[in-house]
């Protein structure tokens, strides 16, 4: 599919774009940011090059959407001179040691420990819940390379989260089984 005219998108089509995908992009920005204010912000950072380069959105919006995010983030981080916050993950998993199962802590730790690509692939496949193919327009690569960035680092993470000193233990999350 191609890119469609600016002069057929206009309010209508922003106003529809815009309510079906500001939560989605406010949940992006949570996972990567401190606060809601924060969040929302970048959101409509967001809208606001959607609607300024409206001719150039392509028919699968919200992968574009995300990959416009990221670089205003990465442009945000690299003008602040910081390193990205690591976003805190909601959801805790209260599991029995003894069972041999570890606690999400233990993911969220070991994915503070890759690399910021490694993090924003699984986060785009686990949080986003984007398919390889839609991480890879987000990325910006080829949808052959996303799958094998997936493969290795859900590889590494899986390594990180064996090097704990308690015995080897299975999570299964939305980044796919760890073993």
């Amino acid at each position: 599919m191609g890119m469609r005219d600016a002069n057929d998108r206009g309010t209508d089509w922003f106003r529809g774009l815009y309510a079906r995908h500001f939560p989605d992009v406010v949940r992006y920005g949570l996972r990567r940011l401190d606060g809601m204010a924060a969040a929302e912000e970048l959101a409509q950072e967001v809208f606001l090059v959607a609607w300024r380069r409206r001719g150039e959105v392509p028919a699968r919006t919200l992968p574009w959407l995300y990959g416009v995010a990221r670089r205003l983030l990465a442009n945000h981080w690299r003008a602040q001179r910081v390193v990205p916050p690591s976003a805190e993950l909601t959801e805790l998993v209260e599991l029995d040691r003894q069972d041999g199962v570890v606690r999400l802590m233990d993911v969220r730790t070991a994915l503070g420990r890759l690399s910021d690509d490694d993090q924003e692939i699984l986060r785009l496949v686990g949080w986003e819940q984007l398919s390889p193919s839609e991480a890879a327009l987000v990325l910006g690569c080829l949808p052959a390379t996303a799958k094998v960035r997936l493969h290795r680092a859900r590889r590494r993470l899986t390594e990180l989260l064996r090097e704990r000193p308690e015995p080897a233990s299975t999570v299964h999350n939305e980044l796919g089984a760890v073993r």
